[in-house]
């Protein structure tokens, strides 16, 4: 049977699919997929050995400048592509119009969510069938139960394989070679854990005698890596990379550290042992799922406010940095203390706290 995927967005989207992939995969072992995803995360799909072909779609791109990509004849290429195949069944695993869109653009029989189920009510005016799933789920499980119901088989909800395990196998590594990755970029303010918690971080993480690898993504990205380097000698800034090199890396990470950003749940499905911090953000729908994860959040009255900007009116919360007092900003990570995340990810990645057995531990 031949099925099409439609989770074109975002980077952590995309990754929440994965596990339905494999339990659909090892329930009917005559599936095949291809796989609808935006541009920049081709790659994403393609590490999985059910999915057979990706097309790329460029909506970010396209929208940007839509008489041009009509002229250019861009779209047209992308439906010659998608309409190569007839799909016994085209799976709307996002819920939005436009991948209501581009199921309907395909040829096959359409599934989706219901309209009392899905994000955008709209996008189910493009479906054959639909299905309802509950609302409090997890976005992983809620997308593993819309597969299930598809293909009519059950799964376990307390495991979850990503599938992509084979295609990344840790190495072995020299012992004086251990290391962590820090996430530290995100789009939102709000969600930014301040600079001076990096640098002291890091410090703990070298006077425990590992190093720690940094990426970033743009200029004021690349500036607060710099910043975190600058104080301890033990922390290096790489250069940037593809989603497949960054997989790699986490590959053989002793563990990471992530603020609430895509490449999080890309460590969360590689079961590298992750400290997320959520602090405007909620992780309990979204947040990073898997084995060895520890969600760390706020405990300020006004968070999750789930607000890109900051809007605390209450007094100005201050800790201690290299003995000097300073403002915590956002003020709802005050709780979210270097050292806090430090003991709570050594414990992780000793296997404390049942977390080898066990999918997630929001914190």
């Amino acid at each position: 049977m031949k099925v099409l995927i439609v989770k074109v967005s975002s980077l952590g989207d995309v990754i929440h699919t994965l596990p339905a992939v494999t339990d659909a995969y090892r329930a009917k072992r005559d599936l095949k997929f291809d796989w609808v995803v935006e541009e920049a995360f081709t790659e994403i799909p393609a590490w999985h050995p059910a999915v057979d072909k990706v097309i790329p779609v460029a909506f970010r791109r396209w929208r940007k400048n839509l008489v041009k990509t009509w002229r250019n004849g861009e779209f047209h290429t992308f439906k010659k592509d998608l309409q190569e195949e007839h799909y016994d069944l085209v799976i709307d695993a996002q819920g939005l119009i436009k991948s209501g869109i581009i199921s309907r653009i395909s040829k096959g029989l359409t599934v989706g969510l219901s309209n009392n189920t899905i994000r955008e009510p709209m996008a189910t005016l493009f479906y054959n069938v639909v299905y309802t799933v509950p609302w409090q789920q997890h976005a992983v499980e809620r997308i593993r139960d819309l597969f299930s119901r598809t293909f009519n088989y059950t799964f376990d909800y307390k495991t979850c394989d990503y599938g992509i395990g084979s295609t990344f196998r840790k190495t072995e590594q020299q012992s004086n070679d251990k290391y962590l990755v820090f996430f530290h970029g995100t789009t939102w303010e709000s969600k930014k854990w301040p600079d001076q918690y990096w640098q002291k971080l890091a410090g703990l993480a070298g006077d425990a005698g590992y190093k720690v690898r940094i990426l970033w993504g743009n200029a004021e990205e690349r500036a607060r890596a710099v910043s975190i380097a600058s104080v301890a000698d033990n922390v290096e800034v790489l250069e940037p990379l593809g989603l497949t090199d960054i997989a790699r890396l986490l590959a053989n990470a002793a563990g990471a550290v992530a603020v609430d950003t895509g490449l999080g749940h890309l460590a969360a499905a590689l079961s590298v042992p992750t400290v997320s911090l959520y602090g405007a953000s909620n992780p309990d729908l979204t947040g990073t799922y898997g084995r060895r994860q520890l969600h760390l959040k706020s405990t300020l009255s006004c968070a999750p406010c789930m607000n890109k900007q900051c809007s605390y009116q209450g007094e100005p919360l201050l800790d201690e940095f290299s003995g000097e007092s300073f403002r915590v900003n956002p003020p709802c990570y005050h709780n979210n203390s270097p050292g806090q995340v430090w003991n709570s990810l050594q414990g992780l990645m000793k296997g404390q706290s049942g977390t080898l057995d066990n999918l997630f531990y929001p914190g």
